[in-house]
């Protein structure tokens, strides 16, 4: 088979490829505009502190195959958390440019993010999976699902996360 052949179709797509809008952050380069420090002691079964106070215990979840047990947290319960706070703080800002009124109550906009481990722990060949619930009080639905949609191309967890992590988002209004 010709090089030839094999690179037409490419060059055929690529005018649709640029066309496509993307955003795209040099983060190399972009300006600092906080950083987050964390120490973490002893893996899945120790102890994570961070520069801004947090002081957690970390185990081994029963799911996979330790002991579980109340205080502790573990990395995909810290990374859901993550998740579903900087998503929200992300649709706020959002909303604001697209003139949708969040509500004033925090309890009024609530979001449900799940976090699976997937894989295969013998092959050590592993990956993380996503389901989030956005539930708003006081919006259309349609308003809640574009403010959804716009909110993903400007979430940093969203957009580190996008291509590498499936991540599915259900929409409510409360």
């Amino acid at each position: 088979m010709s090089i030839s052949r094999v690179i037409r179709p490419l060059l055929r797509r690529a005018p649709l490829a640029a066309a496509a809008p993307r955003r795209f952050l040099n983060t190399d380069n972009a300006p600092v505009l906080y950083s987050a420090h964390a120490r973490t002691i002893g893996a899945r079964n120790g102890h994570v502190e961070g520069s801004e106070g947090l002081k957690m215990d970390l185990g081994m979840p029963k799911g996979l195959g330790g002991p579980g047990g109340p205080g502790k947290t573990n990395p995909e319960e810290l990374f859901a958390a993550g998740y579903g706070a900087c998503f929200q703080s992300a649709m706020g800002l959002v909303a604001s440019q697209l003139g949708i009124n969040m509500p004033s109550k925090t309890e009024d906009s609530v979001i449900e993010t799940t976090v699976h481990m997937v894989g295969d722990l013998k092959k050590a060949d592993l990956g993380l999976r996503v389901e989030m619930l956005v539930k708003v009080k006081g919006v259309e639905q349609g308003e809640l699902e574009k403010l959804v949609e716009e909110t993903k191309k400007t979430c940093p967890y969203s957009r580190a996360t996008q291509g590498n992590i499936s991540t599915n988002i259900k929409v409510e209004t409360l």
